[in-house]
């Protein structure tokens, strides 16, 4: 088979088994000097490709916040399991094809467990990056992924390999969604003023928010008010 059959025949599997889309990034594109957090790389020194997959996260436990914080944070934990299931099983397809794989941690933290550093809350990778390399969406003012289906509504993973899969490129020219600088609507509903107008985010409050007020419950309201 050519690179791109396999990677045809990747994608598909990947939406037979539940995902709500996919795509793939190419890791050289963490080399670039535009990029400036943590590098696939330093984990996986070989790596070629970043899968990056998702689902869409259902509308009813959205549209009530403020009121349902339990119900959307479960539904989000819902969606993470999910994802972890499907992401298991590719990457151990990949390794029977005598490739390697490992899987990129869907939460920041949970059960207890920092995934992220607990100062400046990055990952050992970007997962909205590689989702952008990959075409899937771009940066909102609310630093969301923001894909143009069902816009910040989704939950991701991604599986670091070094198989030498067909890229997917980016979708938008530029990070940040132009639509985001005349909204404001997430800066607004934010409770803890974390959005900044001029795309300044201060992730400590948001995690604060979320972890000392609200006991570990997500807060959701920049996704809620998003209008795309």
């Amino acid at each position: 088979m050519t690179m791109t059959q396999d990677t045809t025949d990747l994608k598909d599997q990947v939406r037979r088994l539940g995902a709500d889309f996919v795509g793939i990034a190419d890791a050289a594109g963490f080399l670039s000097p535009d990029y400036t957090g943590n590098k696939p790389q330093d984990f996986m020194p070989r790596i070629r490709s970043v899968i990056v997959i998702g689902v869409v996260i259902p509308k009813g436990c959205v549209q009530p916040l403020p009121k349902g914080r339990p119900e959307y944070t479960n539904t989000l934990m819902a969606g993470t399991a999910t994802l972890r299931v499907i992401a298991f099983r590719l990457a151990r397809d990949l390794e029977k094809q005598g490739y390697l794989a490992a899987l990129v941690p869907t939460e920041g933290s949970e059960f207890g467990m920092w995934y992220a550093d607990r100062e400046t809350l990055r990952a050992d990778i970007s997962l909205k990056y590689a989702a952008w390399l990959a075409g899937l969406g771009s940066y909102g003012l609310n630093q969301l992924l923001i894909t143009r289906e069902t816009g910040p509504r989704i939950r991701m993973t991604a599986i670091l390999t070094d198989a030498q899969l067909s890229a997917d490129h980016p979708a938008e020219a530029t990070l940040l969604r132009p639509e985001c600088a005349g909204c404001q609507r997430c800066v607004k509903a934010c409770p803890v003023s974390a959005i900044s107008p001029d795309g300044a985010f201060r992730p400590q409050a948001c995690r604060d928010y979320m972890f000392l007020t609200l006991g570990g419950l997500r807060c959701g309201m920049c996704l809620r008010v998003c209008p795309l």
